[in-house]
C-alpha cells in the first residue's frame, strides 16, 4: 500500500468510527480565553469555520480573555468531558503560565486532554509608526542610554508578549517598563497609539497594521528574516540567538472520551490539508502544524522543561 492510501486510510478510521456513535449531535464551543482578533482567535476562527463544514455541525468561537487566559481555561478545565466544550489555547497558557505562577487552579497536564497542535506562528518586534527606531539595535541602544525610561506594552503578565520582552531585555541587558493590557489586541493598539514604546506581537495580530503603516516592524523574531516582510531585519542580527515564536494548541478537558479526541484530532487535520485554511494561515504568518494527540503531550512537557529554564536564567516572574 503506498504512503498516501495509508494516510488516507488512517485517517478515515476514526471518522467512520465516529459517524457510527453520532458525534457531534450538537454545536460544539471552542473557548478561546484570549481576546477577539488575537493571533490564536484569528486563527482559531479559520480551523474552526471549515470544520464545521466538515462535520455538518457548528463550532461556535467564544473570547473569554483575563489574567492572560487563566480564567478561560479553568472554565474549559471543568468542563463536561463530553466533546462539546474545547479549548483553543497559546502556548503561553499550556507552558508559560504553568512556569510564572506558583499556584494554578488546574494543571496542564492533569486537567486537559491533548487533542492536536495546529499551527505555529512569527513574532514581530513592532513600534509606533512615528518612532526614531528602525530596528531592534535602535531599540537596545536607546534603553541602554536611558534606562527603565522606554515601556513596553503586553496582553498581560505571563503572556507571550510579556515573556517574549522580557527574554529580549534580559539577553540585551536592558531594563523597560512593563505595561500589561487586558489582551494581545489591545497592547497592540497602544503600540500603534504611541502610548507605549514598542512590544512584541504575533504576527498576525499585527501583519494588517504593518501592512497598514499603522506600527513599524523593527525585527522578526525567527531566526532569519521573514518571507512575509523580506527587508526587515531578523532581531537576532542585533541579538545572536534571539528566537521567539508561539503556537496554537486544541485541548479538551480530562476524561474526554478517547474516540472523541479521536475525532477532533482527524478532523483538525482534515480541515488544516484545505488548501483554503492553509493559504489564510500561511497568509498571516501561521505555519501548519498538525501532529497527534501523543506528539502534542510530548512537545507540551517538553516546552515547560525548556521555559522553566529560560524564566529562571531570565528571572520572569507573574508579578
Amino acid at each position: 500500500m503506498s504512503r498516501r492510501l495509508l494516510c488516507t486510510f488512517a485517517l478515515a478510521l476514526p471518522l467512520a468510527a465516529l459517524a457510527q456513535s453520532g458525534y457531534p449531535r450538537k454545536p460544539i464551543l471552542m473557548l478561546v480565553p484570549l481576546q477577539a482578533a488575537s493571533a490564536v482567535d484569528n486563527a482559531a476562527r479559520i480551523v474552526a469555520q471549515k470544520m464545521a463544514e466538515n462535520m455538518g455541525q457548528a463550532i461556535v468561537i467564544e473570547n473569554q480573555p483575563g489574567a492572560a487566559g487563566l480564567i478561560g481555561a479553568e472554565r474549559v478545565a471543568k468542563a463536561a468531558p463530553d466533546g462539546y466544550v474545547i479549548g483553543g489555547f497559546n502556548d503561553s497558557i499550556m507552558t508559560m503560565l504553568p512556569n510564572v505562577h506558583a499556584k494554578l487552579p488546574w494543571d496542564i497536564l492533569r486537567d486537559f486532554e491533548p487533542v492536536s497542535l495546529v499551527a505555529t506562528m512569527e513574532w514581530a518586534l513592532v513600534a509606533p509608526p512615528g518612532s526614531p527606531y528602525a530596528s531592534a539595535a535602535d531599540l537596545i541602544a536607546a534603553a541602554k542610554a536611558r534606562p527603565g525610561a522606554l515601556n513596553y506594552s503586553s496582553g498581560g503578565n505571563g503572556s507571550p508578549q510579556h515573556v517574549a520582552m522580557e527574554l529580549f531585555k534580559s539577553r540585551a541587558g536592558i531594563y523597560m517598563t512593563h505595561i500589561p493590557y487586558r489582551g494581545a489586541a489591545a497592547a497592540a493598539v497602544d503600540t500603534a497609539s504611541g502610548q507605549v514604546d514598542a512590544s512584541f506581537s504575533g504576527m498576525p495580530t499585527v501583519f494588517a497594521m504593518i501592512k497598514g503603516g499603522k506600527v513599524k516592524l523593527l525585527g522578526v523574531a525567527s531566526p532569519s528574516r521573514s518571507a512575509l516582510f523580506p527587508e526587515a531585519p531578523a532581531v537576532g542580527e542585533a541579538l545572536p540567538g534571539y528566537v521567539f515564536n508561539s503556537n496554537f494548541s486544541v485541548v479538551a478537558p480530562a476524561g474526554t472520551p478517547k474516540d472523541i479526541i479521536a475525532r477532533l484530532n482527524a478532523e483538525i487535520a482534515r480541515a488544516t490539508s484545505a488548501p483554503d485554511v492553509r493559504d489564510k494561515l500561511v497568509a498571516q504568518g501561521f505555519t501548519v502544524n498538525a501532529t497527534s494527540p501523543e506528539e502534542l503531550a510530548r512537545f507540551t512537557r517538553e516546552q515547560l522543561a525548556r521555559y522553566a529554564a529560560l524564566f529562571k536564567q531570565a528571572g520572569i516572574r507573574a508579578d
